[in-house]
């Protein structure tokens, strides 16, 4: 990688309910997927700040972050995803509008990555771990 070239970084938040089921957001933008909270770091930001403004613009509540868990590098988007574990408590939920709906899904139910993703962070042993797909 050469000095001029550029790439993504962003961070994500896991939140779990109650029952061990995590946290996602359907997207309004792009396929409409769904997703943790998070999003890119903006010019200036740490990975800790880009995670409170991101759960704070997305879900309208401001959250606590308890640990990284691990740094994620996602060759179709030429990008590396922090993933941490964040705590919502029993705050309600306000989605903006880049986010159409939430809920609360089983972990065996999540697509190959993010389940990787998130089984890894519920598995936080004080060890951040990385990984590339």
């Amino acid at each position: 990688m050469a000095f001029n070239d550029t790439f993504r970084i962003s961070s994500h938040g896991v939140i779990f309910n109650e029952g061990g089921q995590v946290l996602l957001l359907k997207a309004t933008y792009g396929n409409c997927a769904w997703g943790l909270p998070g999003g890119a770091l903006e010019p200036g930001e740490t990975i800790h700040q880009a995670l409170l403004r991101e759960c704070q613009e997305e879900l309208g509540v401001q959250v606590e972050v308890e640990y990284l868990s691990g740094v994620y590098f996602h060759s179709a988007y030429n990008s590396q995803a922090c993933i941490f574990r964040v705590h919502l408590g029993k705050q309600a939920i306000c989605l903006s509008d880049e986010h159409s709906e939430y809920g609360y899904f089983d972990i065996d139910s999540l697509a190959k990555i993010q389940k990787q993703r998130v089984e890894q962070c519920a598995a936080y042993n004080g060890q951040v771990v990385s990984d590339a797909f």
